[in-house]
């Protein structure tokens, strides 16, 4: 006869784990608004990659580009959707961490293997990009607002963005960072329609072309196939949209995938209103000769520019904090979970601490922003955020083989992995070739 554990011990034990989920920072608050999840969801999406979308046109082209824009639209928004539905798809149970989908779906061990690493990549990447993308554009604030002074490094520029960090990396949750947060979603929209309205009335440039920049074949495809990397980049919110909604309180008369869905739908409309616009409205003015930040290109009024990039700058802030905040939870889960170690705040101040200063210590080695946009959106972007939770769905609701859902499911996983195997070839190829010139720490 097995012996029982005796009930002490159990109560115990639930005890602790009630005890370390109410510290660990997704599951410590739930009781957020359906507004909250809308600009939580804006500011996960429209990051950086906007700025980047009318270089990825000139790579692209008008016709593919504008196919793989909308395509790309469509896709995400029923992956997004699938991703809510999934949340409570068991009876009293939620899946507060896109790992815990995954081993639902894949078994305990295979679904840590399988999405772990992706979304660490993807989380870890962002917040590298940002890094630089944050000090990029506090040096060209510089630079516009002071003419005649010294010229300083962006290294130092990246110091000043990530001291930033320092101080609100220490906020316990995501309910806590829903003022940055909405100040982000807020400036993602003002500086997106900066971009594109700077741009439509400075008017068509005298010698814009739409042709293909590059003069060979080769270099044509590889442009392509970055070009594809950086539309991956743009559509990025799905590795947090799980732990956002692990916030929203959820009953079984009002569960929480109503109001998950309904700032979803929001933050999607805005998502059209930011991207679309300063994709084409950029293409058709610059043409092929736009930089990777649409920002950069637009020299002329200074003022106007000036604020677009601080907007940038609190913009990306916002950004961090969403993508730390499912990182913090990773490192700090294993640290008590697995290892013991009491959840305290000394804890919780060495871990963001160390964490902040390895990625501004990666932004600052490696600052080459297009050609890490390209690696990192074909690389991680693609399955997590196009057909990762295709396959999740496919394995846990099996649907009838070329029934709607099966075919739907079916043609995003084959366009995820297109994008997936492509991209990260090109964005190499940009990354190599950036390198050729640089010199570190300048």
């Amino acid at each position: 006869m097995v012996s029982q554990p005796p009930q002490d011990d159990y109560d115990e034990k639930s005890a602790r784990q009630k005890e370390i989920d109410a510290w660990l920072p997704i599951t410590s608050s739930r009781n957020a608004k359906w507004w909250y999840s809308a600009f939580h969801n804006v500011t996960a999406m429209v990051g950086a990659g906007v700025l980047g979308l009318p270089y990825a046109m000139s790579q692209l082209g008008w016709g593919p580009g504008i196919t793989v824009m909308v395509l790309s639209w469509m896709i995400t928004l029923y992956t997004l959707w699938q991703m809510v539905e999934m949340h409570e798809m068991v009876p009293g149970k939620r899946f507060d961490r896109y790992h815990e989908l995954g081993q639902h779906a894949f078994g305990e061990k295979l679904g840590l293997y399988i999405v772990v690493p992706q979304q660490l990549i993807v989380e870890i990447g962002v917040c590298i990009v940002y890094m630089v993308t944050g000090g990029k554009s506090l040096k060209k604030f510089h630079d516009l607002v002071c003419d005649d002074c010294k010229p300083i490094k962006l290294t130092y520029f990246i110091m000043i963005f990530a001291s930033v960090h320092f101080v609100l990396s220490h906020l316990p949750n995501f309910n806590s960072i829903s003022g940055v947060s909405l100040a982000a979603a807020v400036m993602s929209l003002s500086y997106s329609t900066i971009a594109w309205a700077a741009s439509a009335s400075k008017g068509v440039q005298e010698d814009v072309e739409y042709g293909y920049k590059a003069k060979s074949t080769a270099g044509t495809v590889f442009n392509f196939f970055s070009g594809l990397g950086d539309v991956a980049f743009a559509y990025a919110g799905h590795n947090v949209v799980l732990e956002i909604q692990a916030t929203i309180p959820s009953t079984p008369e009002k569960p929480s995938k109503g109001p998950m869905w309904k700032g979803v739908i929001v933050a999607y409309i805005v998502v059209a209103l930011c991207y679309f616009p300063v994709a084409f409205v950029g293409y058709y003015i610059f043409g092929n000769g736009v930089e990777d930040n649409i920002l950069m290109s637009l020299k002329k009024p200074a003022w106007l520019i000036a604020t677009a990039n601080m907007f940038v700058v609190i913009h990306v802030i916002g950004s961090y904090q969403i993508y730390a905040m499912p990182v913090f939870d990773m490192m700090e889960t294993l640290l008590v979970k697995k290892l013991n170690f009491r959840p305290t705040t000394i804890l919780r101040f060495c871990v963001r601490s160390f964490y902040v200063a390895a990625t501004m210590f990666l932004g600052m080695t490696f600052p080459f922003f297009g050609g890490l946009l390209a690696f990192f959106g074909g690389f991680a972007f693609a399955p997590t955020t196009y057909f990762l939770p295709c396959i999740i769905w496919l394995a846990i609701y099996k649907p009838r083989k070329y029934s709607l859902s099966w075919w739907a499911n079916w043609v995003c996983i084959v366009f995820g992995i297109f994008l997936m195997v492509l991209s990260p070839i090109g964005g190499l190829r940009t990354i190599v070739i950036q390198a050729k010139e640089y010199k570190f720490y300048s």
